[in-house]
């Protein structure tokens, strides 16, 4: 069965971005990234690494870990302001909104029904996992759907923000399990959970 894996960049101290939800790695941006996390990334999760990076990688195959992402009308908003109507070209992209009414591009899909039905029938069908781009609201909305979790840890704390999880989420403890971590030389740390009990 495909798994739903909320891969996300996070700081120390539990946040995805700052309070205004602006892209944190943008021009403007105060995350810092360095050469050893992009590397990284283009060689154990190719599939998560926008168009811009894998046509600058030379990455031109369709992966082995995800085929589909899922993300927030406020996260593709992100790329909406810089001109990109489909960050993840080389994945099934589907977007979960009830306010915008037609996708601003052809091969982004839009879903305005519950992101729990969707996922259930997504998980159902043939296919790679399934990646949990964000943001934190739709995260929220999937916390009883998430198999697994890969938390790209970075060295950096805001004192504010977004949350990996809106505060909006449910009360539900899961335990997890450290199934695989990469520690880079930057200080960025790549943890993988699995949830406790999950095939």
């Amino acid at each position: 069965m495909r798994r739903l894996v909320y891969c996300i960049a996070s700081t120390l101290d539990g946040f995805i971005a700052g309070p205004d939800g602006a892209d944190p790695t943008g021009p403007d941006g105060f995350w810092p990234i360095a050469d050893d996390y992009v590397k990284h990334l283009a060689a154990e999760l190719p599939e998560v690494l926008p168009v811009q990076a894998r046509s600058a990688f030379g990455i031109t195959g369709e992966g082995t870990r995800f085929d589909t992402v899922l993300e927030g009308r406020r996260t593709y908003e992100i790329g909406l302001r810089a001109g990109i109507t489909d960050a993840y070209p080389h994945l099934r992209h589907l977007v979960f909104s009830r306010t915008l009414t037609q996708s601003p591009d052809p091969a982004v899909e839009l879903v305005a029904t519950d992101p729990v039905a969707k996922v259930r029938e997504l998980k159902g069908s043939d296919g790679k996992d399934i990646w949990l781009l964000g943001g934190s609201a739709l995260a929220g909305a999937l916390y009883p759907e998430i198999d697994q979790l890969i938390v790209k840890l970075s060295p950096l704390t805001l004192g504010s923000g977004i949350p990996l999880f809106s505060p909006d989420t449910a009360f539900a403890p899961h335990t997890w399990e450290l199934t695989e971590h990469t520690v880079l030389q930057s200080g960025s740390a790549f943890l993988t959970y699995t949830r406790a009990g999950a095939a």
